[in-house]
């Protein structure tokens, strides 16, 4: 009976001791699994590259490719108006009358005087073709002659100068028709009918060509400097597209034809031009939007997949790894996008090695555990059950006891 009491003491103990050793393996498992935990898991891509087109994109203004002021070119009262305001009008088309009778009589005037002027040099003409007969055969003197030719010039030239006199009246007289001097669309009347107008009283009204229209933007010369450089020249004429300030794109492309032959010192950027159809007038005439203007040629850049990236208020960042697989948060530059990919300008080279997955729990400088795939618990090792172990031990202990060995 003794010997079972020792026993039953022997079991109880190694059941304590049992106990503190579990307690203190699951001490040291639990620590170590926090430990590990400390240290996130994340996948690794090395940066690619793609052959793509460079694009960039800036601030832009609408222009009309003709901006015109319909001027008064004579003065008068203005009688008549033929448009509404926000017509679409057509070159040589009349939009205003400036009273006409003044200028009609004056025409007239010129007229009447240039005929009657014509007429005696006509007169004179025919006279000197007589006198020179005549003179042929000495039946009048040389001086006769001479007199003659000298009234036929004199109203030759008189006829030349109410000749001219006629025409400007003419034109001062078709001046009184105001007529579109280009196609386009017309803005507010500046000035109403009735009132007086000169030469000074500034535009009646503008006249916007609609179509096509340029558009107009500053781009960085760092930037212009990249566009020669993949393209191979500066002039090339290249695709742009025109965004909205309202975000929508416009739906045809644009062709960038011009750039100014300098820098603006006070802003580094260089002047460039597109020329855009604008076939509905969607386009407006001082309208400010955006542009994305893209290279003639192709250009192999890095790309790195947008879900590698996250944003603060500095800008796009990513992680790359340094010799020691330490993260280092690096900002990028990009340029447009390739598939689900961003193309980037700056902050990144081909065959560096960024952080694709475990973004989130990423520190700089700190340890990270570098997997191929996402871990799988499923291939977690199964603990051992202790404590049924010791109980079948016990078990058998009391089995033997009880038969006596």
């Amino acid at each position: 009976m003794r010997k079972n009491i020792i026993i039953i003491i022997g079991i109880i103990a190694a059941l304590i001791l049992g106990r503190m050793l579990i307690s203190y393996t699951n001490k040291i498992r639990t620590g170590a699994q926090r430990k590990a935990a400390a240290i996130p898991a994340v996948t690794v891509a090395v940066v690619a590259s793609d052959n793509v087109q460079r694009q960039f994109e800036t601030t832009a203004r609408v222009v009309a490719k003709y901006r015109v002021d319909v001027l008064a070119r004579i003065s008068g009262y203005l009688t008549k108006s033929y448009f509404k305001e926000g017509d679409y009008v057509k070159a040589g088309q009349i939009l205003f009358e400036i009273e006409p009778q003044e200028y009609k009589y004056a025409a007239d005037k010129a007229r009447a005087n240039y005929e009657n002027v014509q007429a005696q040099a006509d007169y004179y003409q025919k006279q000197l073709l007589r006198y020179e007969e005549l003179v042929r055969q000495d039946y009048v003197a040389k001086s006769d002659y001479d007199n003659v030719l000298a009234q036929k010039n004199a109203y030759v030239a008189q006829a030349d100068s109410a000749l001219s006199a006629y025409r400007d009246a003419q034109r001062n007289f078709a001046y009184t028709k105001v007529k579109a001097p280009v196609d386009g669309r017309i803005g507010i009347i500046d000035v109403t009918v009735g009132n007086y107008v000169t030469t000074a009283s500034g535009p009646l009204t503008t006249i916007n060509s609609t179509n096509p229209m340029y558009v107009t933007f500053p781009l960085d010369s760092k930037d212009f400097a990249e566009l020669v450089k993949v393209d191979g020249s500066p002039n090339v004429l290249r695709d742009v597209e025109y965004i909205f300030s309202s975000g929508e794109k416009y739906t045809l492309k644009g062709i960038q034809d011009f750039h100014d032959n300098e820098i603006d010192e006070s802003t580094g950027t260089i002047t460039l031009r597109a020329t855009f159809d604008n076939p509905d007038g969607k386009l407006i005439q001082g309208d400010f939007g955006r542009i994305i203007i893209y290279s003639k040629n192709k250009d192999n850049l890095p790309i790195v997949p947008q879900s590698a990236t996250m944003e603060n208020q500095e800008g796009l960042y990513v992680y790359i790894l340094d010799s020691d697989n330490l993260p280092r948060m690096t900002y990028i530059k990009t340029m447009g996008t390739s598939g689900n990919n961003w193309i980037v300008s700056e902050g990144v080279n081909i065959g560096d090695r960024i952080v694709t997955t475990g973004l989130q729990k990423v520190i700089p400088g700190s340890k990270v555990k570098i997997v191929e795939t996402s871990l799988d618990d499923s291939k977690t090792a199964k603990q051992p059950n202790i404590f049924k172990r010791i109980f079948n031990k016990i078990k058998k202990i009391f089995i033997k006891d009880k038969n006596g060995r």
